[in-house]
């Protein structure tokens, strides 16, 4: 029988990093392996869009009921209005929250979703340089359409990672290069090559394509039956949306809907669409974190979240780095 006492040999509670593609089960897989730890766990947002309050059909937030569960970190930061917040603010709030849940003797899961805050977490933020806010009111006045033909002729191994409706990002990336005249993909190709934090475990969740692509258009449906449209109809009517939130996948559809640029059918369809590329551009990041030594990866096809859990455990007790 599998000795989980071999979990508390360690002076410190070791991050347990939960990876894998949208739509991919990640949080219930969370939930479950953070009751059956022992001394239990506790789930740490790493997603960018689950931050917003009143954002939590479009964005696969965890349930009321699932966050029951255990305890939830670092969802509902901040209104959908919210304008600025970074992925700096994220990785102090992290690190805060990791240090208060390992004085409990808990351990830190953190449930990946944005693969950027992951790499912050794991390495540290990127040094580039200092914001120009002269110019990046001049790119805040373009439209995305011309950011984005700008980002693919000056750095498109970044315009292959960014997605197509990150603004942010995309001004950040043009920006750079025009401060530093280097693309923004090789400055972080040397950032990505440093050192790498060990007071973690990772557990990635791997599918094939056409296992994840299924998953996605599932999910779609899922949430257009429990009320996308109606959430972002309130949305608007209320406060409204950031730049940044109004471009999460899904939202930005069901605005283009609304706004009558497409039909219902059509942003359920663009939806799909642009959620299986999104799941696609992971799988690029998600490589990069392969090669970490304190890492396993699971064959999630077809399997239930308790067998990846007990898989999980076995990976994680049998490791050298957790046993003194």
């Amino acid at each position: 029988m599998l000795d989980l006492t071999l979990l508390h040999m360690t002076s410190v509670w070791p991050i347990i990093l939960v990876l894998g593609p949208t739509a991919g089960g990640k949080t219930k897989f969370a939930i479950e392996l953070a009751k059956k730890l022992p001394g239990g766990g506790e789930c740490i947002c790493a997603d960018s869009m689950q931050i917003y309050r009143k954002m939590d059909i479009g964005t696969a937030k965890p349930t009321l009921t699932e966050q029951a569960q255990v305890p939830h970190h670092l969802f509902d930061l901040v209104d959908a209005d919210y304008e600025g917040f970074s992925v700096d603010t994220w990785l102090e709030l992290a690190e805060q929250t990791i240090t208060e849940i390992r004085k409990r003797k808990r351990y830190p899961i953190i449930v990946g979703g944005t693969n950027l805050y992951i790499q912050a977490l794991l390495q540290g933020l990127f040094d580039g340089p200092e914001p120009d806010l002269n110019l990046r009111a001049e790119l805040e006045a373009l439209a995305s359409e011309e950011l984005r033909e700008r980002l693919l002729l000056i750095d498109p191994p970044a315009a292959e990672r960014i997605h197509l409706n990150d603004r942010k990002r995309t001004i950040r990336a043009i920006e750079v290069h025009q401060l530093t005249g280097k693309r923004i993909s090789d400055l972080q190709e040397q950032w990505t090559s440093g050192p790498i934090r060990s007071d973690l475990y990772i557990i990635g969740l791997d599918y094939e394509v056409p296992t994840i692509n299924g998953r996605i258009n599932a999910r779609v449906k899922i949430m257009m039956d429990e009320g996308l449209v109606d959430e972002v109809k309130q949305l608007v009517e209320g406060a409204g949306l950031s730049r940044q939130a109004a471009e999460a996948l899904g939202y930005r559809q069901i605005l283009d809907h609304l706004s009558g640029k497409l039909s219902l059918d059509e942003a359920v369809e663009q939806m799909k669409i642009r959620t299986r590329r999104f799941a696609k551009q992971q799988r690029t990041w998600l490589r990069r974190f392969r090669s970490h030594p304190n890492s396993t990866w699971l064959n999630a096809n077809e399997k239930s979240p308790q067998w990846l859990v007990n898989e999980a455990l076995t990976s994680i007790a049998s490791s050298s780095y957790l046993v003194p």
